[in-house]
């Protein structure tokens, strides 16, 4: 990693926390904060806006996963926790809950930097990867309006497929527009009218 991140490290006991932090610090010019309170997590999380968070628990409860899932927030950021020791089920909670790095027994300052840069690659991967899903879903969406909009175009003008998207095309051509916001319009429109 050639950019210097911010990165926080939660661990309430002060000697582990010490451990990790000289493990980052080997590893890197970063900027390493320690939350050691877990109770107003979320709060500090949002207020710092890490570039990674590392979560150091013994023994985590579903609950527990949980509440520090949402608030070290691993939609917006790569998280990596490190567990003492865990159960099938527990590492399927930490994973369905966004944890980018479960990892098991592995609290060790030479293998932190491995640990944190595959759970950021893991993070950019599955942002691709929802990104990717989130536009394939509204070009699903949009194909599906385009196909309403033109039923209703075959319907009140009795033409046929082709020539209902070629209506749309031009339509959209002209006004500068796509063609997927005149068939939205168009249907819209005709909702309206009761068509």
């Amino acid at each position: 990693m050639l950019k210097k991140l911010l990165i926080v490290v939660v661990e309430p006991d002060p000697a582990r926390a010490e451990l990790i932090a000289e493990g980052l610090t080997h590893s890197g010019d970063h900027d390493v904060r320690i939350i050691a309170e877990q109770s107003s997590l979320s709060r500090q999380v949002a207020e710092l806006r890490p570039d990674v968070v590392l979560i150091d628990i013994a023994n985590p409860s579903r609950d527990v996963l949980e509440e520090l899932a949402l608030a070290s927030g691993p939609a917006d950021r790569p998280v990596a926790m490190f567990v003492d020791r865990s159960d099938e089920q527990m590492t399927r909670s930490a994973i369905e809950a966004g944890i980018s790095a479960y990892v098991v027994a592995g609290l060790q300052p030479d293998r932190i930097k491995p640990i944190m840069d595959a759970a950021v690659a893991r993070f950019h991967i599955l942002q691709q990867l929802r990104a990717e899903l989130a536009a394939t879903r509204a070009a699903l969406e949009e194909r599906k309006i385009v196909d309403r909009a033109k039923a209703i175009l075959m319907k009140a003008r009795g033409i046929d497929e082709a020539e209902a998207y070629g209506l749309l095309r031009k339509t959209a051509m002209d006004q500068g527009k796509r063609i997927g916001d005149i068939a939205q319009q168009l249907v819209t429109a005709a909702g309206l009218l009761g068509g």
